[in-house]
């Protein structure tokens, strides 16, 4: 131990340590170059591949673009789970029957025509016509059935509504 302690006291030691740091020193310059070197050629390369124009600011404001575009698919998304649970409540089921009302009108000129949702409530509207007058009358629908007594006309019509 005493030895390395006295090795460590003399000009050799000092010289060593001289020579280690010029060698480490030079070492540094030498990857400082480098590294400047290989910045400048990533540079030209990134304007190159932009078509002369910095292709990181390209990237960044496409990933600026790409976050905006999924923000706005969350929002339409939001939307659409919305308007599928609004459109049950939609007439989505329609069917009509033509019919003579009385013998002596021509033409199919009356009609039973059901109007109905996803869940086939909604309503039945009958039309009479005649030489004298016309009348309509409606009646309400919960789930395929009324309260009401339904014609002939009035139950094809909802039958082929529920089809």
């Amino acid at each position: 131990m005493e030895d390395i302690m006295e090795f460590i006291k003399t000009e050799t030691f000092l010289l060593i340590l001289v020579a280690i740091m010029t060698l480490l020193l030079i070492g540094f310059v030498v990857m400082v170059t480098r590294f400047s070197k290989l910045n400048k050629k990533y540079k030209n390369f990134m304007q190159k591949l932009g078509n002369g124009k910095n292709l990181e600011e390209d990237l960044e404001t496409y990933m600026y673009k790409v976050n905006k575009v999924e923000q706005q698919n969350a929002k339409i998304e939001n939307e659409i789970k919305n308007m599928d649970k609004n459109i049950t409540k939609c007439i989505q089921k329609v069917g009509i029957v033509r019919y003579n009302a009385f013998e002596n009108t021509g033409s199919n000129l009356s009609f039973a025509l059901a109007l109905l949702d996803k869940n086939n409530s909604g309503i039945v509207l009958n039309g009479i016509f005649s030489r004298e007058m016309s009348n309509i009358y409606a009646k309400p629908v919960e789930n395929g059935k009324s309260t009401y007594i339904f014609s002939e006309e009035e139950t094809q019509a909802l039958q082929k509504a529920m089809e």
